[in-house]
């Protein structure tokens, strides 16, 4: 997933009052990319079948997936879409609403999913606050899932990185009773942030002392691979809604 970079044009989501002023997050940016033929052929047969079109209103994810019985898990910016297929294919008793803005991405997950012949995820191409505000009721998700987001490198740009305080209390309200939020990055100081907004958060509870074990369900992408056998680091942290 892709916050912000300074010298990229943004998209603004979440407004707070503050005071006389209002406070924005920002948290994606629309970036522009060629699309292969596959990913435009996924786009063009794909999105009928495994899309959702945004609108302005609350939609049912048990109708949208077609059963009632499995746990929704928002997936917050899933890139190229590799890992999120991995993991639906992992946990098929789990239904995966993937949230990207960059068509190439959108392309490629939709091409996966075929590829694949998965049947429990959808896809929807918007800026996810606007679909948490407005498309999902609260208590409907059972996990969230942001896997390794680009920061502002600086604390002092704290206010243009998508994970502060408003937005993981949007998310805690999306949540029932006893999912969670899963955040993966392998910056460290950027970890360290979100361990401090996480804790912060009175709703959330930490599954661990600091950090937490990899998720056996979260794979390792071939970045991640390469990164560690060079000696970096991966910060996991899972926390659940109380």
């Amino acid at each position: 997933m892709n916050e912000m970079n300074p010298t990229e044009n943004t998209q603004t989501e979440i407004t707070q009052d503050q005071g006389a002023g209002q406070r924005r997050i920002r948290s994606f940016v629309l970036r522009q990319g060629r699309l292969t033929k596959g990913q435009a052929r996924a786009l063009e047969t794909g999105f009928p079948k495994y899309g959702i079109t945004y609108a302005p209103e609350l939609m049912d994810l048990n109708e949208k997936f077609g059963r009632a019985d499995s746990k929704k898990i928002l997936e917050i910016g899933f890139g190229m879409g590799e890992t999120t297929a991995k993991i639906a294919q992992t946990l098929q008793n789990c239904d995966f609403l993937a949230a990207e803005v960059h068509t190439p991405g959108v392309g490629a997950l939709l091409k996966l999913i075929e590829e694949s012949a998965l049947t429990n995820i959808r896809v929807i191409q918007h800026d996810v606050v606007e679909v948490l505000q407005n498309m999902l009721a609260d208590s409907s998700l059972d996990g969230v899932h942001i896997f390794f987001p680009d920061p502002w490198h600086k604390k002092r740009h704290h206010k243009r990185r998508l994970i502060q305080a408003e937005f993981i209390k949007l998310l805690c309200s999306k949540l029932k009773t006893g999912g969670y939020i899963h955040v993966a990055t392998d910056w460290q100081e950027y970890a360290e942030w979100v361990l401090e907004v996480l804790s912060a958060e009175p709703q959330l509870q930490n599954t661990a002392k600091d950090y937490a074990e990899k998720p056996a369900y979260r794979p390792l992408t071939k970045f991640e691979n390469r990164g560690i056998k060079l000696g970096h680091g991966v910060w996991d942290m899972v926390f659940k809604r109380a």
